[in-house]
């Protein structure tokens, strides 16, 4: 089996007192789309910021290896280097400059010692026409609705040439088309052999482009598995900890008397 792009070991981190995390496994091979799946609390954030360098080396326990290298991330630009771009929920971009402005922010282009500005243009619109984004360079993000913005944030990311991109409930506040359009996108880095994290709490999702589940709960891996061999029941049953039964009544002769009457 190939080395994993990502491997984490025995990752543990206390907040105050509370085990946010405890002896967490969890591998991403490459070109791997691995769905993270998990309550609200079952550390599902704690470990993404542990990956992105938010909490630095030292402040937690376990190990990173990525592509078998073991690394030590003190801050998110390091992480970055390490080809891990992170797009979480609450998105980081500049509203009153424009969409190739964002794109480069930090990593302007530049001749005799000034942004290259026609260079600039030229590189994110080839970047928005490989992915088949229909935005323009020059228009200000504060114009474009949240999707829009959502796929600014993605090409930011693959600006970067990231080998493994995460995504934070990427769909939260997208349409029907632009969620074609995201999930056209990752299939296609796939191809390319980019490897993706897709934190979301829509089963839909997690079997229409997972390759991998593992579900969070309690700070612990509850499971992994491949898409192949999971299905719904299985799936919320490791979420929740028990088998689920008689998740509805089966029949009228059930249903008792009225509980609560408002």
């Amino acid at each position: 089996m190939a080395v994993p792009l990502l491997d984490m070991q025995s990752i543990a981190k206390d907040f105050t007192g509370v085990r946010a995390l405890n002896r967490v496994s969890f591998d991403v091979r490459p070109g791997e789309i691995h769905a993270l799946y998990g309550e609200n609390g079952a550390g599902k954030s704690t470990l993404i910021e542990i990956l992105g360098g938010v909490y630095p080396h030292g402040s937690y326990a376990g190990t990173l290896h990525i592509a078998g290298s073991l690394r030590q991330f003190h801050h998110v630009r390091d992480a970055e280097n390490a080809g891990i771009a992170i797009i979480y929920q609450e998105l980081a971009l500049i509203p009153e400059m424009s969409v190739r402005e964002n794109i480069y922010l930090g990593r302007e282009p530049t001749r005799f010692g000034v942004i290259d500005w026609n260079q600039q243009y030229h590189d994110a619109a080839r970047l928005l026409g490989n992915f088949g984004l229909s935005l323009q360079p020059r228009m200000l993000v504060r114009e474009l609705g949240i999707g829009q913005q959502q796929m600014v944030e993605i090409s930011k990311a693959l600006s970067r040439e990231a080998r493994l991109l995460v995504l934070d409930e990427p769909t939260a506040a997208l349409t029907e088309s632009e969620i074609k359009t995201l999930m056209a996108i990752l299939r296609q880095l796939k191809e390319k052999g980019v490897s993706c994290i897709y934190i979301t709490h829509k089963l839909k999702e997690v079997f229409g482009i997972a390759d991998r589940v593992t579900v969070l709960r309690d700070g612990k891996i509850a499971g992994t598995l491949p898409i192949a061999q999971c299905d719904e029941e299985k799936l919320i049953s490791q979420v929740i900890g028990r088998e689920l039964t008689n998740f509805f009544p089966r029949s009228e002769r059930e249903i008792g008397t009225v509980a609560l009457r408002v």
